[in-house]
């Protein structure tokens, strides 16, 4: 085990959790609600330090960042737990799972997986995803250090719900971030997954004003968050506080863990993105193959700029200084 940052000792043998918004009173021989944390004789422990659940070598799309380094792979790796309850969740099996009874996890220290990243060719660098990385924090932070001193880049795939300090320190090591925007109503947000809209609004700020590659998806889940008037909210709020270059996915949803909901119908999808695109210059469709959708075209001459088949990525329109070849506008693509 190793001993958790971001806590404090409140008497009785109980401590606080100050890394996410849920701010947990933890008593002695208790996890808070991601159950990684844990309390050993009145100090926080991480659970699951250098146990990993799952490592791949993924295109950096499937994360999903579709501005930043089209077309390469990056290593990514995910652990235990998650500090939301979403009903509907995707990757249950691990962030829903008890570290102290899941299945065994392969062990790795952060030198060995620095190491492992910077000997695959062409590797782009480490992806924290899978399950919410917040909640292996302390790997995640010292891998990432390892792997920015390297000259790599750090990916981290979140639902946003972490707390300022935390957060501040992260983006001293963290290069793009796609965010998990799961609704723009409270009630959904309390209901279906346990946390609080407020908290992931301001950290989508905080990572803007730092100047980091920044990417949102909302999974559109029927009769949930499919509001037209929730959404109208939802991306005229991105294109004011984040500005309309941040690119938003639209993902469909399917029937997971405790939600059995039909699929999210495409015409849905489809009407999203029309709605979306008169604010946001780039918005995609995931979970569904439409090339329309998911390539990524000039905001002002609308010609094709990368052209995205799945996985399969081919730069069509874009100049080597990332500028539309046809008008010359500035693309934000880091290439």
């Amino acid at each position: 085990m190793q001993e958790a940052l971001f806590w404090e000792q409140v008497g009785e043998g109980k401590v606080r959790c100050r890394l996410c918004p849920h701010d947990c009173l933890i008593a002695e021989g208790r996890s808070g609600v991601c159950r990684v944390r844990k309390n050993f004789e009145g100090r926080l422990y991480t659970l699951v330090y250098g146990e990993l659940a799952a490592i791949h070598s993924d295109p950096v799309e499937k994360k999903p960042l579709y501005h930043f380094y089209p077309g390469r792979e990056i290593l990514s790796i995910g652990t235990y737990g998650c500090n939301l309850r979403c009903s509907f969740c995707q990757n249950h099996n691990i962030s829903q799972a008890d570290p102290e009874t899941a299945w065994a996890a392969s062990e790795i220290s952060t030198s060995g997986l620095v190491a492992k990243a910077t000997h695959i060719p062409g590797n782009l660098g480490m992806a924290f995803t899978y399950n919410e990385p917040t909640v292996y924090y302390e790997f995640m932070w010292n891998t990432a250090a390892g792997i920015k001193a390297a000259g790599l880049s750090n990916v981290v795939v979140s639902n946003g719900y972490i707390s300022r300090k935390p957060l501040e320190k992260l983006l001293e090591v963290a290069d793009a971030f796609n965010i998990d925007l799961k609704s723009f109503n409270e009630d959904f947000y309390r209901k279906m997954t346990g946390g609080s809209l407020n908290p992931v609004l301001e950290t989508l700020e905080t990572i803007a004003k730092a100047g980091k590659h920044l990417e949102i998806t909302l999974l559109v889940i029927p009769g949930l968050n499919d509001s037209d008037e929730e959404f109208d909210r939802m991306t005229g709020w991105i294109a004011d506080k984040l500005g309309p270059d941040v690119p938003l996915h639209l993902s469909r949803y399917f029937p997971a863990y405790m939600l059995s909901l039909p699929p999210t119908p495409i015409r849905i999808l489809n009407r999203f993105y029309a709605s979306a695109s008169e604010k946001l210059h780039y918005v995609f469709t995931g979970n569904v193959s439409d090339g329309d959708h998911s390539s990524t075209f000039c905001p002002d001459c609308r010609t094709e700029l990368i052209h995205r088949n799945r996985y399969d990525i081919t730069i069509t329109g874009l100049t080597g200084e990332g500028k539309c070849s046809r008008c010359g506008t500035g693309i934000p693509v880091r290439m």
